[in-house]
């Protein structure tokens, strides 16, 4: 059933882009389902670098997608697309959406929805879709990560690196892990289980500690978003056969590569994005993540960690945070009461 209704409901809405104060809470028309789609009642959704990218104009979302920041939602699904199967109103779930998280109602494809466990609060489900499916697809899904191999993961305390964290416990436990961090976050990371955790300010060209650490094999896996900056020291720590996925280029766009080397090492550089894959992609992703990582979440081998929740009006104030680095895991907006 779809709803028809044509009501109003509260959003962050930006007029222009810009500093985190462009952004305001106010009305806008409720988004109505597709076929394939639902009608989500947001509880609770949260911040993610890309919405910082977005609100200054750097980053804007798939055709058809919401211009409202946001993309993922924890909430109960409220209306329900003619061509979707399986689902009924009042289910707890939560997605991944293109855009419209920041909102009282937000539409999501079914396919790229899970069922939230029942050990799982609203505001843990709303760091799931984001920061843990990019960490699971990289780390995983591309990057191939095994027990017994070693991976570098870099922006210790960020949301999508405690996500690869808990995921490569979880589900590698045998892995070996290094961490690349700030001076305040070293002892937050350790306390995480990671094997070495390196102060970037520090050693900013890490490839030593790691060839040390890795008696000179190298990392089979890196997971990185500081793009240009980090390039040589990343191929430097890559070992034989070893994958770099590259999500972020906060340093950058441009640097120089050794090529042979990279030949004769066989090693493989991916790009890597989750906002701009096919529909489908994304679905056949997180029913992926569905069957292999959701069990840890609902039997709490996996927790997310949440750095503050955040009412709604307070969207500056939890931009500021992230901007300013002072969280370490996930930064939630509250959007309505369970």
């Amino acid at each position: 059933m779809q709803m028809k209704s044509t009501t109003k409901m509260k959003a962050v809405l930006i007029d222009d882009f810009g500093p985190p104060e462009v952004m305001k809470v106010g009305e806008i028309d409720t988004p109505q389902p597709k076929a394939d789609e639902v009608l989500i009642k947001v509880v609770a959704t949260s911040i993610n670098r890309p919405d910082l990218v977005q609100r200054v104009g750097n980053y804007p979302p798939p055709a058809g997608d919401s211009t409202i920041l946001g993309l993922e939602v924890a909430g109960t699904i409220a209306a329900i697309g003619s061509d979707v199967s399986g689902w009924q109103v009042g289910d707890r779930v939560m997605a991944l959406v293109g855009g419209g998280g920041y909102a009282e109602y937000a539409v999501a494809y079914a396919i790229h929805m899970m069922p939230i466990p029942e050990s799982m609060s609203f505001e843990e489900a709303a760091c799931v879709n984001e920061s843990y499916i990019t960490a699971f697809l990289n780390v995983f899904m591309i990057g191939g990560l095994q027990d017994g191999q070693t991976a570098i993961f870099h922006g210790g305390g960020g949301g999508v690196n405690t996500a690869a964290i808990q995921l490569a416990k979880a589900l590698t436990p045998n892995a070996k892990l290094i961490v690349t961090a700030s001076p305040t976050k070293l002892e937050r990371v350790k306390k995480l289980g990671v094997d070495l955790v390196i102060d970037y300010t520090e050693t900013p060209d890490f490839s030593s500690l790691v060839k040390e650490f890795t008696q000179k094999k190298g990392a089979d896996v890196i997971l990185d978003h500081v793009g240009a900056k980090y390039l040589k020291p990343n191929m430097a720590s890559l070992g034989y056969q070893g994958k770099l996925i590259i999500i972020g280029i906060i340093s950058g766009i441009k640097a120089e590569l050794n090529l042979a080397l990279m030949m004769v090492k066989r090693q493989q550089i991916i790009g890597s994005v989750l906002r701009s894959r096919p529909v489908a992609e994304k679905g056949e992703i997180i029913a992926e993540f569905t069957q292999r990582a959701l069990p840890k979440f609902a039997d709490r081998s996996i927790v997310p960690m949440i750095e503050k929740v955040f009412p709604l009006q307070d969207v500056v104030a939890a931009h500021q945070m992230m901007e300013e680095d002072k969280h370490f895991g996930k930064i939630v907006l509250k959007i309505a009461d369970s």
